[in-house]
């Protein structure tokens, strides 16, 4: 015990989780970081079509105008005829796509998984929503939102 002493004198000692002296903080931390919210979007945008051959610095900027949004099985995303505000990025869950058929009658055109997007023409287009998306189990999306994407066009031009 003396030698570990002087080895690594008390003020120096750092009991990390491990138990082990001297290597908690930097080393641990580092080999054991916990992904932030920031990198768990950016991984998701990286796997969608949409965001293909962005630069890390392109993904950073999107991922700080997005936002993140809960739905329970059977929540409306959006409905038939709401304004068409933004587009939507399937983090986890599925969402089904309904539109109404000839008859009148509601038929599902999609079934979304994570990392497919919907509703991406409210970014250009401002007349409503021409379907209805709804979420088939506990779903989680990310959200762009139309005055955010031109708000970054704005200071970003590119």
């Amino acid at each position: 015990m003396a030698s570990l002493e002087r080895m690594f004198p008390k003020e120096k000692q750092n009991h990390d989780s491990f138990g082990v002296l001297g290597l908690g903080g930097g080393l641990w931390k580092n080999i054991f970081k916990k992904e932030t919210t920031k990198d768990k979007t950016i991984t998701v945008l990286k796997q969608v079509l949409l965001f293909e051959g962005m630069s890390n610095a392109e993904l950073n900027a999107f991922s700080a105008i997005l936002h993140r949004r809960r739905f329970r099985q059977k929540e409306p995303v959006f409905r038939t005829g709401d304004p068409g505000a933004g587009m939507y990025i399937l983090e986890s869950g599925s969402v089904a796509i309904y539109m109404r058929n000839v008859d009148r009658k509601r038929e599902q055109v999609a079934r979304l998984g994570p990392g497919d997007f919907f509703g991406e023409l409210a970014l250009v287009d401002e007349s409503s929503r021409s379907a209805t998306a709804v979420a088939l189990e506990k779903t989680q999306v990310l959200a762009l939102f139309s005055p955010d994407l031109w708000g970054l066009i704005d200071r970003q031009p590119r």
